[in-house]
């Protein structure tokens, strides 16, 4: 796979490093030339001292060659550019976006080319509320700008979908259950997969079927 990597931060220096070290094609634009003097020696990728948010450099570049562009500069105004830019100008499959700043969540979405932002203040949240929450949906991940979460649930005892196997729980079209931990261990789901109290469930779903999927694992009873 082949990846561009827009900012030469500690965030994106390590994304750079785990993707070629996992076999990647790895391209990394920073536009401070002497940062990358400093910092080709360190990391055996394509680097490219130029300024991700112009057309030209990226063309360049041969972005349109490109499997995924990941914007990860420290600046969200930036990273909206860079994404919109490989979206509409290159036709990139895949675009991931750094939100900075959690106010400027609402504007990484697809119409500005992002398929998946990760918000790291958000994330955190979520991974405590998944450590300390059960019987309750946590979203962990958004993708297409929020029309679509990652969420969990853990199954409390008075769970609708205690003692159901997955085929009987109604599942909406939009949303699909991906994985269940069960004690620590990882199950793939099949449609004759019984769930049970304690289960982690891990769901796919657009955020219109959120509801519907929240109404199947969490008991409505206040008591």
């Amino acid at each position: 796979m082949k990846v561009a990597i827009a900012g030469a931060g500690s965030v994106g220096t390590a994304i750079a490093a785990d993707l070629h070290a996992n076999g990647h094609e790895v391209l990394v634009f920073e536009q401070d030339p002497d940062l990358v003097e400093r910092l080709r020696p360190t990391l055996d990728v394509t680097w490219i001292a130029a300024d991700a948010c112009e057309v030209s450099s990226l063309d360049a570049a041969g972005l349109a060659e490109v499997d995924v562009v990941v914007a990860a500069t420290g600046d969200d105004e930036d990273n909206l550019v860079i994404s919109l830019l490989a979206k509409q100008e290159f036709a990139v499959p895949r675009v991931v976006a750094r939100v900075n700043h959690p106010k400027n969540q609402w504007l990484f979405n697809a119409s500005w080319g992002v398929d998946v932002s990760v918000n790291t203040p958000q994330l955190l949240t979520s991974l405590v509320e998944e450590a300390v929450s059960v019987g309750a949906l946590v979203r962990l991940l958004q993708f297409q700008g929020g029309t679509a979460h990652l969420v969990e649930i853990t199954l409390a005892e008075d769970s609708p979908a205690n003692g159901k196997i997955i085929r009987d729980l109604a599942f909406p079209r939009e949303g699909v259950v991906v994985a269940v931990v069960r004690v620590g261990r990882l199950i793939f789901p099949r449609g004759e997969t019984m769930l049970q109290s304690g289960d982690e469930v891990l769901a796919l779903v657009t955020a219109e079927a959120e509801s519907a999927v929240h109404n199947l694992f969490i008991s409505m009873d206040p008591g």
